[in-house]
């Protein structure tokens, strides 16, 4: 039988782990605090554990997880990280800089590839190949504390490659480890899942961990939205909304819209203008993104002045919408833009 990965286990699982070792709970909780606390990759450096543990451990479990394969630095202060999962496979996260402070948001994958085939995003032309594991979601934070250094890794937004409920069982079990206040203890409200609008998903997720939401809308009508965005012929927008106002938040709590800006295609005034009409009875804000252009691709970015008016119509019809600054673009490391790329 092939050893265990302890890091691919929630924290019931590990617990049921060592009970099968005949080991008491204390155990599981040490090693689980080693693991996702710690980022400790070796049963050697569990100094708390008696060493015929440790052995046994080394002979029945391991700790495998992504490795860092490269990792490329962008003059505004973006990092991306490019990890090998040791089958082939490569994905990519980012460390993403707050203007205000030393503090870090990161961008993490959750699938290898994505299979939702948006015409705009880059990730769409790899095609799907797999899910990550929880334990590959949540070695992605373990991997760029490493790279941060004493610099904090403050929020963290499954927004990277892939459709986070497309892996909706590993995303609730990496967003509980995340959660969790022996492991990297992130409190649900610095946690932000987004979805290209998996309908029947959306309640599950609320209902299994408290993370905020953002929904990736990009249009303001069904032609389009069915054009640029395949899964809008399935959920088209008055039910995706629908199922937004139903989603299970806090009170106080607002669901993200992300609005990728295509130039010609969904940035006119009468864009904006139903845009408003069809946000007005849901909590919302809105972030603005102008399209990250890659090679190859057919769109375009509008400009900044198309970019501030469409912003401004928002505005002055009550609607928060801000402009998201794109990190990183100039090494492949913006929205939409990650790729994967094979050595």
């Amino acid at each position: 039988m092939p050893p265990v990965n302890l890091k691919n286990l929630s924290r019931a699982e590990i617990e049921a782990f060592f009970e099968r070792l005949g080991e008491p709970r204390f155990r599981a909780d040490q090693v689980f605090r080693w693991i996702f606390g710690r980022g400790q990759r070796d049963f050697s450096g569990m100094t708390n554990l008696a060493k015929t543990l440790r052995e046994r451990l080394r002979s029945e479990a391991c700790i495998a997880g992504l490795t860092v394969a490269e990792v490329e630095r962008a003059p505004d202060g973006a990092a991306k990280l490019a990890l090998d999962a040791g089958d082939g496979a490569r994905v990519e996260s980012v460390l993403i800089p707050d203007d205000e402070s030393d503090r870090l948001t990161l961008c993490l994958s959750t699938q290898v590839g994505c299979g939702m085939g948006c015409a705009f995003c880059r990730t769409a032309q790899l095609g799907l190949e797999r899910n990550l594991t929880s334990g590959e979601i949540v070695d992605q934070l373990l991997l760029a504390r490493e790279e941060a250094g004493e610099r904090r890794i403050s929020n963290l937004v499954l927004m990277g490659m892939g459709e986070p409920l497309q892996n909706l069982e590993q995303v609730i079990k990496a967003v509980q480890i995340l959660l969790d206040d022996t492991g990297p203890n992130f409190s649900g409200r610095r946690i932000t899942v987004s979805t290209s609008g998996i309908v029947p998903r959306l309640k599950a997720l609320g209902e299994a961990v408290p993370v905020k939401l953002a929904v990736s809308l990009n249009a303001t009508t069904d032609a389009v939205r069915d054009q640029i965005m395949p899964i809008n012929r399935k959920y088209p927008l008055a039910t995706l909304l629908e199922a937004c106002r139903e989603y299970p938040r806090a009170r106080r709590d607002r669901i993200t819209f992300e609005y990728v800006l295509l130039g010609g295609v969904n940035d006119s005034d009468d864009d904006a203008d139903r845009l408003v009409r069809l946000l007005h009875d849901v909590p919302a804000k809105i972030n603005l993104i102008a399209f990250n252009e890659y090679e190859g691709c057919r769109f375009r970015r509008p400009d900044d002045e198309r970019v501030q008016r469409f912003r401004e119509r928002l505005v002055g019809r009550k609607l928060t919408a801000i402009v998201r600054a794109s990190r990183g673009s100039l090494i492949s490391a913006a929205c939409g833009q990650l790729a994967g790329r094979r050595p």
